[in-house]
């Protein structure tokens, strides 16, 4: 089978490289702290490098013999604007220099808040985002399509949105900060309109979307939104997960926008999280239907990805 190269090993990282492994491919991740660093456990049959993916010569040389480069590394959320530009850029060096076909995991901050009536997001919305993580994560992917399409690499985004799913911890929005009250029956905080629907990936569905396109010539030089279920409020997710965990109705509050700017004084995440609000406040939702027109990956039905998180979280808590 193939070489595969995956930069970063958070969840989404992680995920890739066991499906990958799990299909027979070579696979080597590369993370700054190398092998048995992370949060993440290592995946047996992959292979682990410690090096800086901002290092474009270092990460070049790691990439060579790859049919593909999987960029799902970020840096922690308030150095996004500082330290995002020098990754993609490494990434892409390392593409033009392998070979590799360079596949981003991408999400969906770029488009910024739609003017007019809330409706699913589509991959061919201008960037209107008016913060600096959405700007910045728009602007890596016009400088690897233009690269593209001068024909220097050859490149492909994957654009999921708020991950959901074994594996999603501290960053996820039905992840830490849910589970746990989840199992417990408490009440739940979470941003914005807990009533909204909102579209959530399912985290497998990334690996496999990230996978397929690598290997599809005609996925290559745009974005594509992974395969997601149709969109479901807050409440309804948390009604599932507690269901499914046996604890029963959870009460779900909304966040104070006076409690969330009091927190951001004392967490990072949290006050970072202000510039995409806006996503919470409103139905928010993506359209996957052209990579299903194009591709085989389809999301994994939503119960089953209810039972596997919740499956996923019991362990994680048992004492």
């Amino acid at each position: 089978m193939s070489f595969h190269l995956v930069v970063g090993h958070g969840p989404a990282g992680a995920a890739t490289a066991r499906l990958l492994a799990e299909q027979g491919h070579e696979v080597r991740v590369v993370t700054r702290s190398g092998p048995g660093g992370g949060a993440v456990p290592a995946v047996e049959g992959v292979e682990h490098l410690a090096l800086d993916a901002g290092d474009p010569a270092a990460l070049a040389r790691a990439a060579r013999g790859a049919v593909a480069l999987h960029g799902c590394a970020a840096p922690p959320l308030p150095q996004w604007a500082a330290r995002w530009p020098a990754l993609v850029s490494s990434l892409c060096a390392a593409a033009e220099d392998s070979g590799a076909v360079l596949v981003m995991l991408g999400n969906l901050y770029g488009y910024g808040p739609q003017a007019g009536p809330a409706r699913p997001l589509t991959e061919d919305l201008a960037p209107a985002a008016a913060g600096p993580k959405g700007r910045v994560r728009a602007a890596g992917w016009e400088q690897a399509r233009a690269l593209h399409e001068a024909g220097r690499i050859r490149a492909v985004e994957v654009r999921a949105s708020d991950f959901f799913g074994p594996g999603v911890t501290d960053g996820g929005h039905l992840a830490a900060r849910v589970m746990p009250n989840v199992f417990k029956g408490r009440p739940v905080a979470v941003l914005g309109d807990p009533d909204a629907p909102h579209s959530w990936t399912y985290l497998p569905d990334v690996a496999r979307a990230l996978a397929e396109v690598a290997v599809e010539e005609r996925a290559w030089g745009r974005a594509w939104h992974v395969p997601t279920v149709p969109a479901a409020s807050v409440r309804a997710m948390v009604g599932l997960l507690a269901a499914e965990a046996g604890t029963g109705p959870v009460a779900v509050r909304r966040l104070s926008p006076v409690l969330l700017g009091a927190a951001g004084l004392f967490s990072p995440l949290l006050r970072e999280l202000r510039e995409v609000r806006y996503q919470f406040d409103r139905p928010f939702t993506v359209d996957c239907s052209a990579y299903e027109a194009a591709f085989t990956v389809r999301a994994t039905p939503l119960q089953e990805q209810v039972a596997a998180t919740v499956a996923w979280w019991r362990e994680r808590l048992q004492p």
